[in-house]
């Protein structure tokens, strides 16, 4: 008897690096199929990159009309889940890294079973959400998120596993974007208008970074602020501005950065997956200190006027050391890297899920 699952691709290109190795090493079992479904072609064609051996069976989902396609740029997630929910019900198992899917439960003849993949490793409180409960198998990439979600009445100890962070495997080489040997201060601001040094700082950050002596600076907002706000421009030759490319998404500037720059993205973690000096922007000058949402914090510098920066770089190496304890333990606390791949511990997780459900969902 074959097992069909099915990876639902409805969000931003910058998810996908979350479910696909998965994908991908359930594509290699026996009796497994695995199929891809997305409203958008660029999406797709991303994912047809990644699979050498052809073993997704990739389906377009139909698309809202008068929504240009983009890798960065999605439709509306409910509208695409309405237009396209008798197609998606076809699949006895579904897996996805958003939680709008949740709204499939409302909908008339809906049976198949869900899991979620969550994406990130973050401390901020914004990725809990009452629709996490929709999920019946929920996969964390460590400790510290299972721990939060049950806490939070959004997972059982039963139905929440630790499944690693797969994004690892296929993260991109350090590489040098510039022509000289100047150290790399990587500034990756959020999304969330309530923590975002961005949103609310933008240009005296923009006017601190483009006056810095003996730095090159990458500027790779979170691909979702990327979306919502106007485009950073700047002509100051030790800047490069990513509004959204692959090299935005695949780790590329996390791995060839040598300083981390940021409020709260968990960007944080994968830049951390070789201890680096980080420094935090508390520029609304919260009070952060015994705040969950804030844990990061407390692996490198904050600083709450952007004028400290240059001084807070000086300082970056020397105080490191000072650092690296607490950088190893959040790392081991949200990302579990156990020895074997985590695209296969994941892939074990969801089979052994849909294995129990086989006959009993979808049409």
């Amino acid at each position: 008897m074959r097992t069909d699952i099915a990876f639902l691709a409805i969000t931003e290109a910058h998810q996908i690096y979350h479910w696909l190795p998965a994908a991908l090493a359930l594509s290699r079992r026996v009796g497994v199929k695995v199929h891809v479904l997305s409203p958008s072609r660029m999406i797709l064609d991303l994912v047809a990159d990644y699979d050498s051996e052809d073993a997704l069976n990739l389906i377009r989902l139909r698309r809202p009309p008068f929504v240009p396609d983009s890798l960065f740029r999605q439709p509306s997630r409910l509208l695409t889940l309405m237009l396209n929910h008798a197609s998606i019900r076809r699949f006895p198992i579904l897996v996805t890294t958003e939680i709008s899917s949740g709204w499939l439960r409302r909908m008339p003849g809906f049976s198949s079973h869900m899991v979620q993949i969550k994406h990130g490793a973050g401390d901020r409180e914004g990725g809990y959400k009452a629709r996490h409960a929709a999920f019946e198998l929920t996969l964390v990439a460590g400790e510290k998120d299972r721990r939060r979600l049950i806490e939070r009445g959004l997972c059982t100890p039963k139905n929440c596993a630790v499944g690693g962070y797969a994004k690892f495997e296929l993260r991109a080489p350090r590489q040098r974007f510039f022509d000289n040997e100047l150290p790399v201060l990587l500034y990756n601001p959020h999304f969330d208008g309530k923590l975002s040094s961005w949103i609310n700082h933008g240009p005296e950050v923009l006017a601190a970074l483009e006056a810095l002596e003996g730095w090159n600076v990458i500027i790779a907002p979170h691909a979702k602020l990327a979306a919502r706000t106007p485009p950073i421009f700047s002509q100051a030759p030790h800047i490069r501005v990513d509004m959204g490319s692959r090299h935005s998404i695949d780790m590329s500037y996390t791995m060839s950065a040598d300083v981390y720059l940021g409020d709260a993205s968990s960007q944080i973690y994968e830049f951390l997956l070789h201890p680096r000096p980080c420094i935090f922007l508390n520029l609304d000058q919260r009070d952060w200190r015994g705040d969950e949402a804030f844990a990061h914090w407390r692996l490198g510098q904050v600083i709450e006027d952007i004028g400290a920066l240059p001084q807070a770089l000086e300082h970056a190496s020397g105080l490191q050391a000072g650092f690296v304890d607490a950088q190893e333990a959040a790392m081991s606390d949200s990302i579990d890297r156990s020895p074997k791949l985590a695209s296969e511990r994941q892939a074990d997780l969801i089979l052994n899920f849909a294995r129990e459900f086989e006959g009993t969902a979808g049409a």
